[in-house]
C-alpha cells in the first residue's frame, strides 16, 4: 500500500512571503526559522514539514539545526515565559534558590511548562545585569537583586 503523502499546513501570508523573499539567499534556513519562531513562539513539526518543502531542505537538517542552537523551541512554551539568570555572579547570589522557589510555587522546575501553560521555567546563562544579581527576566521583564522570598509576590501578578 503506498505512504500518503502529509498534508502541508497552511500558513499565514506574512510568512509564506517571508519564506519567499528567502528562499534563495544564503543562510535563508536559521531566518526562516527566527521568523517561524516569532510567528508561533516555537517551531511545530508540521510548520517545519512545510519550510522543508518550501525550501527544498530535508528535515533532518531542520532539525538538525533547531537543535543545536538553544534559542529554538521544539515545544509549545508557557503564556509567560520565566528565565532565571545562572551567570556566575547570579549563581554565587543565589540564582539555584530562585528556581527552586519557582519550582515550588507553580510546580515545575527548568526547561519545563507548567500542566496549566501559563509558565514555562528556563536557566540561562547570562541576562546582563551583573549588577543586579540575582537576576530573572519575565516575559522580558527584568527583576532584580533577587531573593527567594519575592518570588511569590513576583510570580502573583502573573497569576492573575
Amino acid at each position: 500500500m503506498p505512504q500518503s503523502m502529509p498534508v502541508l499546513t497552511q500558513l499565514t501570508p506574512e510568512l509564506d512571503s517571508f519564506i519567499a523573499e528567502w528562499r534563495d539567499k544564503p543562510g535563508n534556513l536559521i531566518m526562516v526559522l527566527h521568523k517561524v519562531q516569532q510567528v508561533y513562539k516555537y517551531i511545530p513539526r508540521d510548520v517545519a514539514l512545510t519550510v522543508s518543502k518550501k525550501l527544498d531542505v530535508p528535515l533532518a537538517k531542520i532539525y538538525g539545526v533547531m537543535t543545536f542552537y538553544h534559542y529554538f523551541k521544539l515545544e509549545k512554551p508557557g503564556e509567560h515565559q520565566i528565565a532565571v539568570c545562572m551567570g556566575t555572579a547570579c549563581y554565587l547570589k543565589g540564582g539555584e534558590d530562585l528556581l527552586k522557589e519557582i519550582e515550588k510555587d507553580i510546580g515545575v522546575g527548568v526547561n519545563a511548562t507548567s500542566a496549566d501553560g501559563r509558565f514555562s521555567v528556563q536557566a540561562v546563562r547570562c541576562v546582563g545585569c551583573c549588577g543586579l544579581a540575582p537576576v530573572m527576566t519575565i516575559d522580558g521583564e527584568v527583576y532584580g537583586s533577587l531573593t527567594a522570598a519575592r518570588i511569590p509576590e513576583i510570580l502573583a501578578k502573573y497569576k492573575k
